[in-house]
């Protein structure tokens, strides 16, 4: 299976982030959201953010102007997915909203779509459970800030297959991710190292240790972080 279009469910602060991944990989990415005024609103931030890694002369304008043309827009999920190879899921960490998203899917999308959840803490299966291809499902849970970081931690149910992992990694691959695949289990690895972390920046905040932004900085600079975890958090 070749992935040519994508469609990414919630432009939130993620969901934004990770259309800008789809796009500059070179694919059509349609973005989903329930109001033209939340789409508007994650235009806007594609907008700045690719406007912002011009400024640094980190892009450059025929790049920042192809990305932008590649991404659409549709308020009508079921219309969004009727042509869509690979989907995915980006929406808060809501158990019921996801599978509710997961069951709409599954009934619009092409029966060879690959559902992706970019869920960080949850479980993969039970959402897969909502559809009735469970083995087209696969967690990809895309790191703060998606658009920048360079890994996305790749999340196998108990029943995806071969293809649908295969397909998903070379699919992050050539936009640009690395990828460490690991099995199905809330918090997956990333999460289960990194909030320990967190905890402690907040202890060491609470008690005076250091300021945020000297926490924070001792983390990006210190640690090799794109993002401080009290300013993630």
């Amino acid at each position: 299976m070749q992935i040519q279009k994508i469609c990414v469910v919630g432009v939130g602060t993620m969901g934004s982030q990770i259309a800008i991944v789809c796009a500059k990989g070179g694919y059509r990415t349609v973005i989903v959201e329930k109001s033209q005024e939340l789409i508007e609103k994650g235009m806007k931030g594609i907008q700045a953010f690719l406007g912002g890694q011009k400024k640094r002369g980190k892009l450059d304008q025929g790049t920042m102007e192809k990305t932008l043309s590649l991404i659409s827009s549709d308020r009508d999920l079921g219309n969004a997915v009727s042509d869509i190879d690979l989907i995915i899921e980006a929406v808060y960490e809501d158990i019921a909203l996801k599978k509710t998203i997961f069951e709409k899917i599954d009934a619009a999308s092409p029966q060879n779509a690959i559902l992706a959840t970019n869920t960080s803490t949850l479980w993969v299966a039970e959402i897969a459970g909502a559809t009735k291809r469970p083995e087209n499902c696969i967690g990809t849970h895309f790191l703060i800030p998606a658009a920048l970081t360079p890994l996305v931690e790749v999340v196998r149910g108990p029943v995806t297959s071969d293809k649908t992992h295969e397909t998903t990694l070379k699919f992050l691959e050539s936009c640009g991710k690395g990828t460490v695949t690991v099995a199905d289990s809330p918090g997956f690895v990333i999460n289960r190292l990194y909030l320990p972390m967190v905890n402690e920046a907040f202890f060491a905040l609470e008690t005076n240790l250091a300021s945020a932004e000297e926490i924070d900085l001792s983390c990006k600079k210190g640690l090799g972080f794109p993002l401080g975890p009290l300013a993630a958090a």
